[in-house]
């Protein structure tokens, strides 16, 4: 598995960076069948030290962890046990999406866009109905059936989740639902 072990304005010591792959790779090789790349980003935040952690496995699935600490050590370790949790819980589901997809989840290039944010004045009139694109980028869309997809949603912490159904190649979306379900729309299903 090849590591990318970085941090945002603080230095990683070679130290730290031995320990993550030590732990990093006991945990996923533990619930997970070849892992590709893992990367793993320190920041700081005011006080606390904050451990992201991105996991891609051979099959396509992503699995990410998000921790937070007053020791970098610290940190890390609690992203870690997150990692271990999400991988423990899906590792049956995991094994068998290995075993049914002989090749990789594909992937589409799409393009991904970050809107302004309205005005904090509700008063204010928008100058038009066009929003202000701030930023734009390249961003992936998997091939999946709706049960991955839901597990992918899932591990990576995400409220949603666009994707090209492997049934019928259109597009879908599933989603966290307020009442703690998943939603899922399937667009053209009506006949169309």
């Amino acid at each position: 598995m090849r590591y990318q072990i970085s941090g945002k304005q603080i230095d990683i010591g070679e130290a730290l960076q031995n320990h993550v792959k030590a732990e990093l790779g006991s945990v996923v090789a533990k619930y997970a069948e070849r892992p590709t790349d893992a990367n793993v980003t320190f920041s700081r935040n005011a006080y606390e030290y904050v451990c992201e952690t991105v996991v891609h496995l051979s099959t396509g699935l992503t699995a990410q962890a998000r921790a937070h600490g007053t020791e970098i050590y610290a940190a890390f370790d609690s992203c870690s046990e997150k990692m271990e949790k999400q991988l423990r819980r899906y590792k049956r589901r995991l094994k068998d999406h290995h075993k049914e997809r002989s090749q990789p989840v594909e992937l589409f290039g799409g393009s991904s866009y970050i809107l302004a944010a309205p005005d904090d004045n509700p008063e204010a009139e928008p100058d038009s109905l066009q929003p202000m694109i701030v930023a734009e980028m390249e961003t992936k869309i998997p091939s999946l059936s709706v049960g991955e997809a839901v597990m992918q949603m899932e591990l990576a912490g995400a409220p949603v989740l666009v994707f090209r159904h492997e049934g019928h190649s259109r597009v879908n979306v599933v989603y966290r639902r307020d009442d703690g379900n998943i939603g899922w729309i399937d667009p053209g299903t009506n006949g169309q």
